[in-house]
Order: structure tokens, then C-alpha cells, then sequence
């Protein structure tokens, strides 16, 4: 059984992240709107079971999930937790309000503009104001956000700008994070991260982490983080109506999630806890993020994670066809 606290280091950092960590794109109005109190809510029952690694970015909601995240850690002993946010999008101010931000995916009023920026001035302004935002004395750990139209500049000026801020000691930990594993494998050849976010790459309807990135980082000593392990939804309730990397997912997909609920349940397990847990059967990652919203979604996360899925399942899984055999599963043989 995994805990959600358990503590794991960062590649050779000092920096330690839990297994189970907050995503906190959601709490930044992340296609519809949370309250305060909701959002609130969402980090303190977050911490409550166990959770002590917490990720945001000025991206999400133009700053509101900075603002409301650092509100409520601001309560909680800094040392107990690690805090990661991003750089490569920085934040200009508008004149005026125009309109909303639901074109990038955020219910909030359009008061900022983002503007791409991998420079090693764009780094530092970017880190100076995520911490004005989120109200804390430092950053744990600070990944490039997206570079997949930038990836010459993330190279050239993002990361040797993050490297030196590692020595001098201003950030614990370095890292990219994608929607994509090509690139991320060509960061983790080329430089020295700490560590990687992988989103939607590496789940139990995706594999493509598995080719190439996972077994890299894993010689190179670089950990791994599992974000979108739901794949937007589609792997925590499969209906006709559930999204596959955020569009309305395929037949095909769909066909494949119900196969994959249809034989969990035969286990007595719900699918999005071996979608939870499938992540941890590769060594080289060291926890799994899922974006939150609620409360209850938090505490549904922590519960998923804590419950025992039988070694039959993945080996069920494996014989199906659901699963490659040799994709790496949780349990005794990868333990």
C-alpha cells in the first residue's frame, strides 16, 4: 500500500517531493470557476491526508492558483513541504479587463496578457514574480513550462539562467515539464535536471514515456513526475461524455477505458485507482500529481492511492492485452 506522504528525493537534490502530490491548475479556474473557500478547502484536505508536494504556475488562471496556493500554505510550516511553479510564460498587465480567459482554458477575467519568454531575464522576472504572488520566501523547484515551440532557447538561456539559481542555492531543484516525452527526453540527455513532469504520457492509456524518456531518466539518475494520469478524465469515469488529453475522446479510446474499468471492478478495484498507482511500477518515477478541486477530490485521491489493487489485476491486464507485457507494473516484481 502507498502512502501519500511518503517522502522522495529529487534526482540528486536535497529537494524531496510526497508520492502523492496537488496539482493546482484547477484551484485556477481551470475551465470553470472554484470559490475561495472551495479552493481553500481543496489544499487544506490535501494536506490533511498527507500530501506535501504542491504545483502551480503562473499560467493557471493568470496567477490566481500562485495567489490562492501560497494563501494557504502560508499556514503550514514551510519547511514540511515542497512548492514547484514554472517559467517561460510571464504575466503583462492590461489597461484594461478584456473580457475572459476561457480561450486558454481559464474561467477568470482576462487582466493579463502572457507573453513566451525563455531568456535567463525572463527566468528571473518570472521566479521574482511568482514569489510577490504566492507570498513565500522561496521555490522548491522550478520547471520550463512548454518549451515545445522554444526548445532552442530553453537550452541556450531557460535552463543555464535555472542552473546557476540552483547554485547559488535560490532554487532547491531544476526541471521541464511537457505534454510530450520527445522533448523532455532531449532535456534530460542534454542537461542536468533534477527533474521531469511528464503529463498524460504515462498512464495506463498512454505509454509513451515508456519508449524512450522513463529508461533515460532512470540511468541518468533524473526522477520522474506522472502528471494527467487520468488523461482529462476519460480514466477516472469512461462515458461517452469523458475527454481524452482534454477533447471528447475517441471510440477506440473509450472502448479500451471501459475494457480497463470492466476488469478492475472484476478485482473489486475502481479504475482510478490502478490509474492512480500504475505510474509507480517504473523506478524512475517518484510520484504522481493530480489536479484538484474540492476537497472531497482530494481525499478521494489519497484513499485511491492508500487502496491495495492485487497483483492479478496486472497480470489480468497484461494478459488481456491491456497492457504490454513488458510495461513495468506496481507490486513485487518492480518494488
Amino acid at each position: 500500500m502507498l502512502e501519500p506522504g511518503t517522502a522522495r528525493r529529487l534526482g540528486r537534490s536535497g529537494v524531496a517531493v510526497s508520492a502523492l502530490s496537488f496539482g493546482a491548475a484547477a484551484i485556477g479556474n481551470l475551465f470553470s470557476p472554484v470559490g475561495e473557500q472551495d479552493a481553500a478547502a481543496a489544499v487544506e484536505a490535501a494536506w490533511a491526508s498527507g500530501m506535501r508536494y504542491f504545483d502551480t504556475a503562473p499560467h493557471y488562471g493568470l496567477g490566481l492558483s500562485e495567489r490562492r496556493l501560497g494563501e494557504v500554505l502560508r499556514g503550514h510550516p514551510r519547511a514540511e513541504y515542497a512548492l514547484s511553479t514554472k517559467v517561460g510564460r510571464l504575466l503583462d498587465p492590461l489597461a484594461e479587463p478584456d473580457g475572459d480567459d476561457l480561450a486558454n482554458g481559464f474561467a477568470v477575467p482576462a487582466t493579463h496578457r502572457r507573453r513566451w519568454d525563455f531568456s535567463a531575464d525572463g527566468v528571473r522576472r518570472s521566479i521574482e514574480a511568482s514569489l510577490t504572488r504566492l507570498g513565500l520566501d522561496r521555490i522548491d523547484l522550478v520547471y520550463l513550462h512548454d518549451p515545445d515551440d522554444h526548445a532552442e532557447q530553453a537550452l541556450s538561456e531557460a535552463y543555464p539562467a535555472l542552473a546557476r539559481l540552483r547554485d547559488e542555492g535560490v532554487v532547491g531543484a531544476i526541471g521541464a515539464g511537457m505534454n510530450q516525452a520527445e522533448l523532455l527526453t532531449r532535456f534530460v540527455r542534454e542537461t542536468d535536471l533534477d527533474a521531469v513532469l511528464l503529463a498524460g504520457r504515462y498512464t495506463l492509456l498512454d505509454q509513451h514515456g515508456l519508449a524512450e524518456l522513463l529508461p533515460e531518466a532512470g540511468r541518468r539518475g533524473v526522477s520522474v513526475v506522472i502528471g494527467g494520469v487520468f488523461n482529462s478524465g476519460l480514466l477516472a469515469d469512461p462515458t461517452p461524455q469523458a475527454t481524452f488529453d482534454y477533447a471528447t475522446a475517441p471510440a477506440p479510446l473509450l472502448d479500451r477505458a471501459l475494457r480497463l474499468k470492466a476488469l478492475a471492478e472484476r478485482h473489486g478495484v475502481p479504475l482510478r485507482a490502478a490509474a492512480l498507482q500504475f505510474p509507480f511500477g517504473h523506478p524512475a518515477v517518484a510520484g504522481v500529481l493530480v489536479g484538484l478541486r474540492s476537497a472531497a477530490q482530494a481525499q478521494d485521491a489519497a484513499a485511491m492511492l492508500r487502496l491495495p489493487v492485487p497483483d492479478a489485476l496486472w497480470e489480468d491486464l497484461r494478459a488481456t492485452g491491456l497492457l504490454a507485457a513488458d510495461v513495468p507494473v506496481p507490486g513485487t516484481e518492480s518494488s
